[in-house]
């Protein structure tokens, strides 16, 4: 399963995403686009160092995707970090509240989800990683892969670019036109289907059960993620615009993540009141 090349990535992604122990949601936003960029990067010079029958053409392709992915999620991000005013306030030095304002976490906390995410982000990675190792020449189904991972990406992007901008029009109401119309969390459904898409893009390349389970094992976490994301937001939408009619009503016939399946809420009633 060419461990060296999977240790190297974990390396990679673990100092990308270091930037957790500043601040703890950094692991999971600001971190995660950093280091699928870098990872994609090194995968792309390892190729460089040992290439194979994959194509070079595709390993570049493949790479620039990620830097996309990375650099957009990540710069999004830290753009709307730094207009959050609590984000500009001074902290006590030897405060016991972490940038959230909420009780810190133990160092040996932190280390085992910086640990447990770096992991992740590599199994997501990897696919690419295997195309290359394994010395796979079809270009067919990774670039199927590739399109769809871009469909994704644009999915997201548009996704924030609408709801920004209809959270400036309407600053007490969650955005519902444009994409909104048709799920109530497109870019979550944007993020599944960029995976997707790299998962896609390796599938005629696995050899063994191990390079089958990383790959599966990472679809089925990321997808697991956006699910429970959208339950959290639900949440605070509801505590937020519970008693808004025009929320209900919205909420109660837009599909929360998929778009065309009945499923509107994530939380029993009890748990949105």
């Amino acid at each position: 399963m060419y461990w060296s090349a999977l240790g190297i990535l974990f390396i990679v992604c673990a100092a990308a995403c270091a930037v957790g122990f500043y601040k703890f949601v950094y692991f999971l936003s600001i971190g995660y686009g950093f280091a699928v960029a870098l990872g994609g990067i090194a995968l792309f010079v390892m190729y460089l160092v040992d290439p194979t029958a994959t194509q070079l053409w595709l390993v570049a392709l493949q790479m620039l995707l990620f830097i996309m992915y990375g650099a957009r999620l990540s710069g999004f991000l830290l753009v709307r970090e730094l207009k959050n005013a609590s984000f500009k306030k001074t902290e006590v030095a030897h405060s016991t509240l972490d940038k959230n304002g909420a009780k810190k976490m133990p160092v040996f906390v932190l280390v085992a989800i910086w640990i447990f995410v770096s992991a992740l982000y590599v199994m997501q990675l990897s696919p690419m990683l295997f195309r290359f190792r394994n010395g796979s020449a079809d270009a067919v189904l990774p670039v199927i892969g590739i399109v769809i991972s871009v469909l994704g990406l644009v999915l997201e992007t548009v996704a924030d670019m609408q709801k920004t901008a209809q959270k400036k029009e309407n600053p007490d109401m969650v955005a519902t036109k444009g994409l909104y119309s048709i799920v109530r969390c497109p870019n979550y459904l944007g993020e599944i289907i960029f995976w997707c898409g790299v998962f896609i893009g390796g599938i005629s390349t696995y050899t063994g059960f191990g390079q089958w389970l990383v790959a599966v094992i990472a679809l089925i976490c990321i997808t697991f993620i956006m699910f429970n994301g959208a339950q959290r937001l639900e949440k605070r939408q509801m505590k937020r615009y519970g008693s808004d009619l025009r929320y209900n009503a919205y909420a109660n016939t837009t599909p929360i993540i998929i778009p065309g399946l009945p499923i509107y809420h994530l939380n029993k009633k009890e748990d949105k009141e």
